[in-house]
């Protein structure tokens, strides 16, 4: 039986008309037109759909039950139509995230609440990109856009900047360091250096200040959250490099000290890799724009 959906929405219309002649004009046909479809469509299934000499005209179980199937599937086939109407106008699609950065969520929660205000019909996912290959997902498509600060030349990845920050160091009231202006690699041979727990590569520290001076710190300790890592420093049990925003209230608290990394200080610059061809998406677009000026909100309070 080749079932399509214009036989679907036939017996529909004739189920909700109570005739050919109503349902004909619902459809734009003609009722002879539609006449005809029903009798092949009735030679295709073999069975009759409709009780003949009834008025109004009623479906018989088999049309009964063709009519559920309509009333299943058309509404399904319409919201896919809206789906992707929407998709080429840009008002749904995917966004899922992946993040090669822990102090990055101080930051992206308050853009994606925005941002799901303005693009509810978008799909919001996050990964935690250290936990995987996030470019390599990315240029899979297996995520939309990667926040990092280590951008990387890949064909169809284009790096959108977001914005600048400053690696800050943070110690404790009493810690020695707390009497120096700024702090060099030096300086950390006798800390305990307090990190998230990634690679050092993709720490600041290390590969902008400690790895070029061939310095080690006495120790390493890594800790998951940033909570932690503070509370560990206020209670002198080491130091830390963190970003600008995330010691935006910490450096007023009577705890804590902070200091610029260098007597010039470090800035780097956080990215969004996105595929090429979707990086101008009205939804993107929008969302690139939050995430540039969230920082700076961060930053002035």
């Amino acid at each position: 039986m080749h079932l399509e959906l214009r036989h679907l929405r036939t017996i529909k219309a004739i189920h909700e008309a109570g005739g050919l002649a109503r349902a004909a004009e619902q459809l734009n046909i003609t009722q002879s037109a539609l006449s005809h479809q029903v009798k092949g469509l009735e030679e295709q299934a073999g069975v009759e759909l409709f009780v003949r000499r009834s008025k109004p005209l009623k479906l018989s179980a088999a049309g009964l039950r063709m009519l559920r199937t309509a009333e299943r599937v058309l509404p399904e086939i319409a919201a896919l139509g809206e789906e992707f109407r929407s998709l080429r106008s840009g008002k749904s699609g995917r966004l899922h995230i992946a993040i090669e950065c822990h102090a990055c969520f101080d930051w992206l929660f308050p853009v994606l609440e925005q941002f799901r205000r303005a693009w509810p019909e978008v799909d919001v996912d996050i990964r935690p990109g250290l936990a995987f290959e996030a470019l390599p997902a990315l240029a899979r498509e297996e995520v939309d856009l990667v926040v990092s600060s280590d951008p990387e030349t890949l064909p169809g990845i284009v790096f959108r900047p977001l914005f600048d920050y400053a690696p800050t160091f943070v110690a404790a009231r009493q810690n020695p360091l707390a009497e120096k202006p700024f702090v060099v690699a030096e300086d950390f041979r006798d800390q305990v250096l307090i990190t998230y727990p990634v690679d050092r590569a993709r720490l600041d520290i290390f590969s902008e200040v400690l790895r070029p001076a061939r310095v080690e710190p006495l120790a390493v300790r890594q800790v998951e959250l940033t909570a932690v890592i503070l509370m560990l420093v206020a209670s002198n049990r080491g130091v830390s490099v963190l970003p600008d925003w995330v010691l935006r209230e910490v450096k007023y608290q009577p705890d804590y000290v902070t200091r610029p990394v260098t007597e010039k200080g470090l800035t780097k610059r956080m990215y969004a890799g996105v595929r090429e061809a979707e990086a101008t998406r009205p939804f993107m677009a929008h969302f690139l724009k939050l995430a540039r000026s969230e920082p700076v909100k961060l930053q002035r309070a």
